[in-house]
C-alpha cells in the first residue's frame, strides 16, 4: 500500500459532483496538453488554508474539464552560495491530496541541484512513486557558477527514468529558450529520458519559435522523437507580479513591460492574456506552416496567490481555444494586444 504523508487533521475536499474523466497522461502529451501550475501552499500553512486551496483548485478543474494535469512547483530560495531555503515545504502531500481531488495526475518539480547525493535522490523518487506520484520535473540550480552538491539535470534523468518508467510515469525538464545552446541542452535531456519540457513564462514569441525550430531539427538530425514543449503563460496584473517572474527566470522585454504596466490593473491582466494567446498563436501557427514535428501544449502558471482567479480566466481561455486549427499565416511576431507564472527555473545542466 501506498506510503501517505498526510496528516489525519486535513480532510480531503467536502462531497462535490464528479470529476469528468481525464484522459492518460501518455495520450494528452502527444495532442496538446493543457496544464496548470498552482501556487502551492507555504511550508507552514495551516492545515485549513491547505484545505481551501486544494478545494478551489478542485472547482477549478471541474470548470475546465479539458485540463490534463497539475504542475506542481518546488518554492525554493538560494542564498549568495546556493544553500536552499524551502519555502513551500515537501509538496507532496499537496500533490496527493490534488490527485484525490482533481483526479487529474499532478506532476511533481524537483530541484536536483540541492540533492545531497545520488542515492538520495533515488530513495526520494522511489518514496514518490510510492505515494502515486508518477510524473516529476527535475531542475537545476538557479546559477550556473555554483558548485551545487546534486547531480546535473541530465545525470538525474538518468538515475529516475527507472524508477518513474517502471511506476508508468514519465520525466520532464524545464526549457528555458532566452539561454544560448538551449536546444542542444534540451536534445541532450531528450536523449536520457525526458518526454516532455515546460518553458519558463514567455513573453517574447521570437524565443520561443527560435527554440521550438532548433530543437525540432535537432531531433531530426539525431533520428530522435521530440518531446512535447509546454510553454508557459501567466496573467501579471502589477509591477509586483512582473517582479515575482523576473525572480523565477522569465525575460520581459522592456517594451512589452511599457505596454503591460501603463494602464489599470485590469487593464494590464487583460493585456497579459492577449498577449499570451497572441504567443501561443503564433508559436503554434509557425509550427504547422513549418510542419515541425514537436509537439506543443500549454502550461499556466499561477505566479501569486493573489491571482487565482486571473490565472483561471487565462486557463479557460486556454481551453476554449487549444483545440482550434491553427492558422498557418506568415510571420512569427505575436501581435501587440493593447487597444486602438516551483520555484526559479533552473540554468544549470
Amino acid at each position: 500500500m501506498a506510503k501517505r504523508l498526510i496528516p489525519p487533521e486535513m480532510p480531503l475536499p467536502s462531497e462535490s459532483p464528479p470529476m469528468t474523466p481525464a484522459r492518460s497522461f501518455s495520450e494528452a502529451l502527444v495532442s496538446t496538453p493543457l496544464f496548470f501550475e498552482p501556487v502551492p501552499p507555504m511550508g507552514r500553512s495551516p492545515a485549513a488554508r491547505v484545505t481551501e486551496r486544494v478545494e478551489a483548485i478542485a472547482c477549478l478543474v471541474r470548470e475546465v474539464p479539458r485540463l490534463d494535469a497539475l504542475d506542481v512547483p518546488e518554492l525554493v530560495d538560494e542564498n549568495h552560495e546556493g544553500r536552499p531555503r524551502y519555502r513551500s515545504g515537501d509538496i507532496r502531500p499537496f500533490a496527493v491530496r490534488l490527485q484525490e481531488a482533481t483526479e487529474r495526475p499532478a506532476v511533481i518539480n524537483r530541484i536536483v541541484a540541492h540533492v545531497a547525493s545520488a542515492p538520495e535522490l533515488e530513495r526520494w523518487a522511489t518514496e514518490t512513486t510510492a505515494l502515486g506520484l508518477r510524473h516529476v520535473v527535475l531542475v537545476g540550480g538557479a546559477s550556473r557558477f555554483i558548485p551545487y552538491p546534486g547531480p546535473s539535470v541530465a545525470d538525474a534523468n538518468r538515475l529516475c527514468r527507472p524508477i518513474f518508467r517502471d511506476a508508468g510515469g514519465s520525466i520532464g525538464n524545464i526549457a528555458i529558450p532566452q539561454r544560448v545552446g538551449e536546444p542542444h541542452r534540451m536534445l541532450s535531456k531528450t536523449r536520457v529520458g525526458a518526454s516532455f519540457f515546460t518553458t519558463q513564462i514567455l513573453f517574447d514569441g521570437d524565443r520561443a519559435v527560435d527554440l521550438v525550430r532548433q530543437y525540432a531539427y535537432l531531433c531530426r538530425q539525431a533520428s530522435i522523437p521530440p518531446a512535447t514543449v509546454l510553454l508557459g503563460f501567466a496573467p501579471v496584473a502589477d509591477d509586483q507580479d512582473v517582479e515575482f517572474v523576473r525572480w523565477l527566470g522569465a525575460e520581459i522585454p522592456e517594451t512589452i513591460e511599457q505596454m503591460l504596466l501603463e494602464e489599470d490593473e485590469a487593464e494590464v491582466l487583460r493585456r497579459s492574456e492577449a498577449r499570451a494567446i497572441a504567443l501561443w498563436e503564433t508559436v503554434r501557427a509557425t509550427v504547422a506552416r513549418e510542419e515541425l514535428e514537436v509537439p506543443l501544449g500549454v502550461n499556466v502558471e499561477q505566479v501569486s496567490s493573489r491571482h487565482l482567479d486571473a490565472a483561471a480566466h487565462l486557463l479557460r481561455e486556454f481551453a476554449r481555444r487549444i483545440d482550434s486549427v491553427p492558422s498557418a499565416g506568415p510571420g512569427t511576431e505575436a501581435p501587440d494586444p493593447s487597444p486602438g507564472r516551483s520555484a526559479p527555473s533552473g540554468s544549470t545542466v
